[in-house]
Formats: structure tokens, sequence, C-alpha cells
């Protein structure tokens, strides 16, 4: 800074407002300044100012699969609120493996992150409360925090986007009505489950039910097995969009009603389009991270729970009406 200031002919202060985009600067004599920064090659060293303000300006995110296209979305508007407030964005996949949640956290606030957002792997959150006490805050977003940690959430509405999935195919006639979960350690397949069996009330049936995670040969094992029940069902809904390609990929053209849980890239372009509870990923990205910039900026109130609404959207594969009798 005190070569850009000679070289620019300004006292170093002026260098440093400058920089740090302060007012109270000349329009020629900053223009100045930055001609000799370029020419110098100047770079703020960013080590010295986070010893002076104790900020880094950066946020850590957690999410489950950096891959997915769900969390792809989140992470995209969590970016764009981070850079809307002048951020940088760290993030890591945890592989819904509570002992990479942890390892991760920690590494990003052993980097000083200002704050956090955590799509969490497990339900124990306890090595996050030296964190918080020392004044870090943190986001929940899609699942909640486990026992003992209350901070602010931002959730989908799992259970009731279940009850809208289930009762648009009973509308179309279906009574037997199976469903394909998730690993019933996720939150958001247990609250999916939950609202399937709310749905269907006496014609719950525990034979129409599998949880465990997607993959070619199991799916394609529960739908067989279904199937081949003396009252099989007419109807299938999935926990979530992985579920549902994997199930769409096992039926092999066999007709039967489908809404899934979770929209997902060219399911309005198959025949019949895939009838879906959409949620809103980059909505609850947005959220999350607008929660955390205004604890932030120094909001201390309680911690928000917050629910987003799922929106049901009808593409044929969900009205399909069940075979005669």
């Amino acid at each position: 800074m005190k070569d850009v200031a000679s070289a620019a002919g300004v006292a170093l202060k002026t260098v440093s407002r400058v920089v740090n985009g302060e007012p109270g600067v000349n329009p020629a004599t900053a223009e100045r300044v930055r001609a000799a920064i370029d020419e110098l090659g100047y770079s703020r060293n960013e080590s010295a100012r986070v010893l002076r303000q104790g900020r880094t300006s950066t946020i850590g995110l957690v999410i489950e699969d950096i891959s997915d296209p769900f969390y792809a979305g989140l992470g995209r508007a969590v970016e764009q609120v981070a850079i809307s407030h002048g951020c940088l964005l760290l993030s890591g996949s945890s592989g819904e493996d509570p002992g990479r949640e942890r390892e991760l956290v920690r590494t990003f606030c052993a980097r000083r992150v200002d704050g956090l957002i955590v799509v969490p792997a497990g339900d124990d959150h306890s090595y996050l409360r030296s964190e918080l006490d020392a004044g870090t805050p943190a986001v929940f977003v899609d699942r909640p925090p486990g026992p003992g940690i209350d901070v602010d959430t931002v959730l989908c509405d799992n259970a009731g986007g279940a009850r809208l999935a289930v009762a648009h195919l009973r509308s179309a006639g279906h009574r037997r009505i199976a469903f394909l979960g998730d690993n019933p350690a996720i939150f958001t397949a247990i609250e999916r489950l939950a609202g399937y069996r709310g749905a269907l009330g006496e014609l719950f049936d525990p034979d129409l039910v599998s949880m465990r995670a997607p993959g070619p040969a199991t799916t394609g094992a529960d739908l067989d097995r279904m199937l081949a029940l003396p009252d099989p069902p007419t109807a299938l809904f999935t926990g979530n969009s992985r579920v549902t390609v994997t199930a769409l990929r096992a039926l092999r053209g066999r007709r039967l009603a489908l809404t899934g849980f979770d929209d997902f890239e060219l399911a309005d372009l198959l025949t019949p389009g895939v009838t879906v509870v959409a949620q809103d990923p980059a909505g609850l990205g947005r959220v999350a991270s607008e929660l955390l910039f205004r604890r932030l900026a120094g909001d201390r109130g309680p911690a928000q729970h917050l629910q987003l609404p799922v929106r049901l959207i009808t593409r044929g594969s969900g009205e399909i009406p069940p075979p005669p009798s």
C-alpha cells in the first residue's frame, strides 16, 4: 500500500479508502490510485484484513451431494446471496455420513468462516455447541438439527406434499397405492412416509411400502414383490427424484399411475409426463442464506423455524385411472 501511495502521489489512508470502497475520495484521485494498483500488481492482504476486522467474508455450506440436482440448485442460490453480500462460499458434500458432516463443519470453522448453512446427515449436533456459543451463526436447511440445538431452520412441507400426492392419486380412483421411500434414517423420508400413511388412512397396507436407499436391483425387487401380491397396487408414490427415476427404469413399460416427490429434468418430456410434487430447492437456499446474513448483520432474535410450501404439477402419469375391475 505504501508503494501504491507513493506511485499515485497520495496518502496511505487514501489508498485504504479506495481499496475498501469507502467514500470521500475525489474521483480523479481514486482513478489514479487504481491505475497505480494495476501497474504494481497490488493485492490486498486478506490475512491482515481478517485480523483487523474479525471477519473472513466466507460462509460454509454442508450438503448431502454437490452433484445431486436438488442440492446443486440449493447451493447455487446460497452462492448468489453470498456474492450479493460480498462473501465467498465454501461447500462440501457429507454423502449422508454424520462423521463427514462433523469433519466439514470443523474444517470450515477452523478456517474461521463467518457462518454456516448445514443440510445435516446425522441427528447429533452437540459438536456445534462451542461454535454457536462463540457467536458463529448456523442455519439448518432441508432437515432440522438434532435435540438441544435451537437455530434457524428452513424446511419444505414434506408431509403435506406426500398427502397432496396421495390425495391426487386417490382422486383418480386408486385405492391400492404403493410407496417407494428412501433410507428411513433420513428426516425427509420419514416425514413423507407419515404424510403418505395419513392420506391413506384405513387403506394403508405395510406390504405396499419400501423404505431403503434406491438402486436398480433393490427398487426392481420391491416393485416385483408388490406387483405379485394377490391385490397388487395400481398406483405408485415415489419419495424423491432419485427414487422416481429408478422406479421408472424398473417398471420397464408396465402401466402404473405414478406421482413423485421432487421434480426432475425431462420429467415433462416422457410419455406420459411425470406428475410430481415440486419443492423449491433454490427457495430453500435463498431463504436460509438470507436468514444467515441477517444474523451476521446483528439480528439476535429467537430462532426461526420456517416451512416452505410445495406444489402439484400434473403431467399425465398421476392421472392414469386404475384398470377396470
